[in-house]
């Protein structure tokens, strides 16, 4: 019982290892994505970028990560022009679409799904790197980052940025509401609920009313029969 259960967690080892390779995305794009609004939504809509989105966050390199760029003020100043775009009307009308909820209901019936999912509470190396966080040079520089007078004068300075004062100055721009109202319209931000705003959906059904308000066609009158042409008759020698 003692090798069987042995072979077991060498198993479960192994297979964590191996879903831990196939990660695609690295602490930054974690990072990015999760501190943009119009992406955030992405690990709520596809299983494969929630396996990867929950492997990433334990890795604490993406916290660290997340940490210094939340000391950043220009961090914030991006995510309110990522609010104001038309682009998280786009990402968060994927709700609406029902392949989202068919992709978790196949996943939460595939065991790989789960197997992935615990791949890194089951990876040693996880707990390892936890470990020697503390004396990371980037962990350093976070608890050695409050002493920098150059944090102050950013955050003090940051309404007089060009940046936050174009944001300011977004709402009294007429494009940023022709831009909402334009995508707002467009079949295209709602999925597959968009062909039923889509005219050319509608064009495409046959019209029963038709044949009540065009006259009948009168059948083509048959041609006169042609008399059958005579041979004329060969002359006697």
């Amino acid at each position: 019982m003692k090798l069987k259960a042995l072979v077991s967690a060498l198993g479960l080892t192994l297979a964590a290892q191996a879903a831990t390779a196939q990660q695609t995305a690295t602490p930054e794009q974690t990072a990015a994505m999760l501190l943009d609004p119009a992406k955030i939504v992405q690990p709520m809509q596809d299983p494969k970028a929630a396996v990867q989105t929950m492997t990433s966050l334990m890795d604490p390199a993406t916290l660290m990560i997340l940490m210094q760029r939340g000391m950043d003020p220009a961090t914030y100043t991006r995510m309110a022009q990522a609010g104001l775009s038309p682009d998280i009307l786009r990402a968060y009308m994927g709700f609406l679409d029902p392949a989202m909820y068919t992709r978790w209901l196949a996943a939460a019936m595939d065991p790989n799904f789960y197997t992935a999912a615990m791949a890194p509470m089951l990876n040693p190396n996880v707990y390892l790197r936890w470990m020697t966080a503390p004396v990371d040079p980037r962990m350093v520089q976070l608890m050695l980052a409050p002493l920098n007078p150059a944090l102050y004068t950013n955050w003090a300075m940051a309404p007089l940025a060009p940046a936050n004062l174009n944001l300011m100055m977004a709402p009294l721009n007429p494009n940023l509401y022709t831009q909402w109202l334009a995508a707002a319209m467009n079949p295209q931000t709602y999925g597959v609920w968009g062909s039923f705003l889509n005219p050319a959906t509608y064009s495409n059904i046959p019209n029963p009313f038709t044949a009540l308000t065009q006259p009948a066609q009168q059948p083509a009158a048959a041609a006169p029969a042609q008399p059958a042409e005579k041979k004329p008759a060969e002359s006697k020698k």
